[in-house]
C-alpha cells in the first residue's frame, strides 16, 4: 500500500488547524473510501486539532487490474516488468492521480463557505515513505525547491540487512512549506510522476493540457522546467513542444504585455468554474463566450457532463473550437454530448433553454452596459437554468499590473470593468429580480487591500436552493 500524509499547522494567520478539513471537503470524523480507476483510496485523520490536523490517503494498488492494463508506459517496462514492480508500494502517477481525483475540490482553490480560507498560505508538511527519485536523491529538491519548499530526501538502502548493497532509487520524502493548499496539490500533481519517470496511463494530448492547467503560473521560469515538461509527457518531444509554445501565450497578458503577476489566472479561473459545477452537480451545461473552446475540452474529458454547449458570436472562434475538440474525429456517442452554436447572450434563443448551468466567463464586461439588462433577460429569465457562474475582471486588482496604464481595461474590447462593490450591487439587483441566490469568491493571488485579479458570482435559482 503507498501512504500519503498532509499536514497542517497553527499560525497567526490560519488559526484553526483543523480547518483543512473544510478546505479538503473530508470531515475529520470520518474514514471514507474512494473506487478509483487506479486502485482503492482510504482517507482518515490520525489527528485533527486545532493545533495540527493531519490527513493521511492510504492507496491499495491492485496489481491484477494493473497487469491487465494495455497503458503501462515507462522504464520499468522490461519482460516481467507488469508482474514485478513497485506500483502497489511506493509513490508514483498513480499516487499523483489519486490526490487530484479523492481532493478534487481542494484543487480548484474555491470553498463557497469561507471564501477566504482557500486563498490563505498554510504551514504544509508532506510525507511519502517510498517515491521513486529517478535521477538521485537530490532530484527532489531540484525540483520542489525553487517552488519554496524545504526538502527532505532521504536514500532508502537497497536491502537494510546488506548495507554493502547502497542505496536504492527510491526516498523517504518529506516537503514542509507555507503554500495554499490548491498550490500545493498541484505541485505533488506534477512532480510526483517526474520523480517517477514513469506513467501508468497512455499520455496524449489531454497531458499536455493538464501539464498547462496545472504548472502554467510557475513551469516557464522553473529551472528544470525542460526535465519536468519532458518526464511529464513521457517524452514526447511534440508534446513538449507544444506546451513551451503555450506557456509563452498563455504568459502574455490580455494588453499583449508579460506581467509580474498571475501568469496562470487563465487556468486557475477555468479549474475554479469547473470545480464549483462539479460540486454542484451539474450535468448540463451552456458555456457562453466559449470562445476557441479550450474549457469545451476539458469539459468534454469528463463523463459528468453529460450534454456540453458551447455559444460564441463569432463564426471563426466557432471553427476553431471543432478543430480544437476534433470534432469530425469523435465517436457517436461523445458527438451528442457536444456542440458548438453561433448565438449571443443578449438576445434570446429558444435552443439554450432547459439546460443545468449556464457559464459566462469573462464575457459580461465585453458587452456594453446598456445592453447588460438584455443579457440578464435572456440568460436568468429566458434560459433559466439552475445555476449560473459569473467571472469577470476586479478592476481595483488592476493598479498591480506593471504594463497596465492607469484609468485602461486590461483588454482592448472590454467595455467596463467592476470594482468588488459594483459587482456585487449589480448581481444583487439580478437575485431580486429573478429569484436567485448568489455567492462570491476570487480567483488568483489575493492582494490583502484590493482583493483577488478575477471575480466570481455564483448563482443558484432559489427554489433549488430552498
Amino acid at each position: 500500500m503507498v501512504l500519503f500524509t498532509l499536514t497542517a499547522t497553527a499560525t497567526g494567520g490560519f488559526p484553526d488547524a483543523s480547518d483543512l478539513g473544510y478546505l479538503l471537503h473530508k470531515h475529520p470524523d470520518r474514514v471514507q473510501t474512494f473506487e478509483l480507476s487506479v486502485g482503492t483510496a482510504t482517507v482518515l485523520y490520525p489527528e485533527s486539532s486545532q493545533s495540527s490536523c493531519t490527513v493521511a490517503m492510504i492507496l491499495d494498488v491492485d496489481p491484477v487490474d494493473l497487469a491487465r492494463s494495455k497503458f503501462r508506459r515507462g522504464s520499468d517496462g522490461f519482460a516481467l516488468g507488469q508482474y514485478v514492480n513497485d506500483r502497489p508500494y511506493a509513490g508514483s502517477s498513480m499516487l499523483a492521480v489519486a490526490i487530484s481525483r479523492v481532493f478534487k475540490s481542494a484543487f480548484a482553490g474555491t470553498l463557497a463557505s469561507r471564501q477566504e480560507l482557500p486563498l490563505t498560505a498554510l504551514p504544509l508538511r508532506v510525507t511519502i515513505p517510498a517515491m521513486p527519485a529517478r535521477g538521485g536523491a537530490d532530484l527532489p529538491g531540484r525540483l520542489f525547491g525553487p517552488l519554496g519548499w524545504d526538502v527532505i530526501a532521504e536514500p532508502l538502502p537497497l536491502d537494510e540487512t546488506i548495507p554493502q548493497w547502497g542505496d536504492s532509487a527510491y526516498v523517504s520524502l518529506t516537503l514542509v512549506g507555507t503554500q495554499t493548499l490548491s498550490a500545493a496539490l498541484r505541485h505533488l500533481y506534477v512532480l510526483l510522476p517526474v520523480l517517477d519517470d514513469v506513467k501508468h496511463y497512455w499520455v496524449g494530448e489531454e497531458e499536455a493540457d493538464k501539464l498547462v492547467r496545472m504548472a502554467g503560473e510557475w513551469l516557464s521560469g522553473h529551472p528544470e522546467a525542460e526535465l519536468i515538461a519532458s518526464r511529464y509527457l513521457a517524452h514526447r518531444r511534440e508534446l513538449v513542444a507544444s506546451v513551451v509554445d503555450r506557456l509563452v501565450e498563455d504568459a502574455t497578458t490580455e494588453t499583449g504585455d508579460v506581467p509580474a503577476v498571475n501568469a496562470g489566472l487563465a487556468n486557475r479561473r477555468q479549474d475554479a468554474v469547473i470545480a464549483t459545477l462539479e460540486d454542484l452537480g451539474v450535468a448540463r451545461v451552456v458555456d457562453v463566450g466559449c470562445g476557441e473552446g479550450k474549457m469545451l475540452r476539458e469539459l468534454l474529458a469528463r463523463p459528468a457532463f453529460t450534454k456540453i454547449v458551447g455559444v460564441d458570436v463569432s463564426d471563426s472562434a466557432l471553427r476553431k473550437a471543432e478543430r480544437r475538440l476534433g470534432l469530425a474525429e469523435l465517436s457517436d456517442r461523445q458527438r451528442e454530448r457536444i456542440s458548438v452554436l453561433q448565438s449571443s447572450a443578449t438576445y434570446r434563443d429558444p435552443r439554450l433553454r432547459g439546460y443545468d448551468a449556464v457559464v459566462l466567463m469573462e464575457v459580461v464586461e465585453h458587452v456594453d452596459e446598456s445592453r447588460l439588462p438584455a443579457l440578464v433577460r435572456s440568460v436568468f429569465a429566458d434560459m433559466h437554468p439552475r445555476v449560473v457562474l459569473v467571472t469577470t475582471p476586479n478592476a481595483e486588482y488592476n493598479v498591480l499590473y506593471p504594463n497596465l496604464e492607469p484609468g485602461t481595461f486590461r483588454h482592448p474590447d472590454h467595455r467596463f470593468e467592476f470594482s468588488r462593490t459594483q459587482f456585487e450591487a449589480w448581481a444583487a439587483e439580478v437575485t431580486s429580480a429573478h429569484d436567485y441566490d448568489v455567492s462570491f469568491t476570487g480567483i488568483g493571488d489575493v492582494d490583502g487591500t484590493l482583493g483577488a485579479p478575477t471575480q466570481m458570482a455564483v448563482f443558484i435559482r432559489r427554489e433549488v436552493s430552498a
